[in-house]
């Protein structure tokens, strides 16, 4: 069994919700309180022993570039005036040279597009996808769980979490198998089924760990849901020809595509650090205090 060494991150979003402050601005820097949202997404990854980071990119996403890379000039005025402590922070944070890889989705075809759009940089190993959006916090990291879950089982692993019964027709949705580790086996996929037609209530919640085989899959891949080549419809088609588990994650995930996601990961974030606690319960004290909820 290989080990998963690669990660593809597609960050070639136009982050359409996030107007007119993405105009310029990839959504994928918008920070949660002083880090971009994509840092503590490759922060899991370097977590679960991820060592080659891929990123696919569209128009105006150098800026995630210039994150990553090392900046003299910065570190150079960090390192005269003292700032060690923070100089050494953002070192730590910076992947090592060689570690990272760039390519291009020149158009906006969907997520199994961009993924495919990969397949070079991936080659014949199996690889972790994590979705830019989501931020999945827990102790360990989410993607570091499912790698202790892949190298039991091998296959296809897909993070999940339980939804509303009533809230499926919003979700890629799973049917559970047999139980298996702290998951279970897939036994289909359905993407935003009716709560009457869904085949339970797991919903795939945007980390996963895919075997190449689903390049070939993707090369030919009709397009689905929203005229866009659907990661889920080859992950489907995959299915018929190697097994897929569920990990499922019982963390706390936040939507940053979305605003109100954003603002609540903002929010908890900012609660977990000491410094910044008290201040945001005086200013909740008195925005709110004495309101009835």
């Amino acid at each position: 069994m290989k080990r998963i060494r690669k990660a593809v991150f597609p960050v070639a979003g136009l982050g359409t919700r996030f107007l007119p402050a993405t105009k310029a601005l990839p959504k994928e820097m918008l920070t949660i309180v002083d880090r971009p949202v994509i840092q503590y997404v490759v922060e899991e990854a370097q977590e679960a022993g991820i060592e080659h980071f891929i990123f696919v990119t569209g128009r105006n996403k150098t800026a995630i570039e210039d994150h990553f890379d090392v900046a003299f000039e910065l570190y150079e005025t960090l390192s005269r005036r003292g700032k060690t402590d923070v100089l050494e922070r953002l070192k730590s944070m910076q992947p090592k040279a060689g570690e990272l890889s760039y390519t291009r989705q020149q158009e906006p075809l969907g997520l199994g597009h961009a993924v495919w759009c990969a397949r070079e940089l991936v080659g014949d190993e199996p690889f972790a996808l994590l979705l830019p959006d989501m931020i999945m916090r827990s102790e360990p990291g989410c993607l570091k769980q499912m790698v202790e879950f892949y190298e039991e089982t091998g296959g296809n692993v897909v993070s999940v979490e339980e939804c509303d019964p009533s809230q499926t027709h919003k979700y890629g949705i799973v049917g559970r198998g047999g139980d298996v580790r702290d998951g279970f086996e897939i036994t289909s996929m359905v993407e935003k089924p009716k709560p009457e037609d869904a085949p339970s209530n797991f919903f795939i919640s945007g980390r996963y760990i895919l075997q190449p085989e689903i390049f070939q899959l993707l090369e030919n891949q009709e397009k689905g849901a929203g005229g866009e080549i659907q990661i889920t419809d080859a992950m489907l088609r995959l299915l018929s020809q190697q097994p897929f588990y569920a990990h499922i994650f019982r963390g706390r995930t936040f939507d940053c595509g979305s605003p109100e996601g954003f603002i609540e990961a903002n929010i908890a974030m900012a609660f977990e650090r000491e410094e910044l606690r008290p201040l945001l319960e005086r200013q909740f004290t008195k925005l709110f205090g004495g309101r009835e909820s």
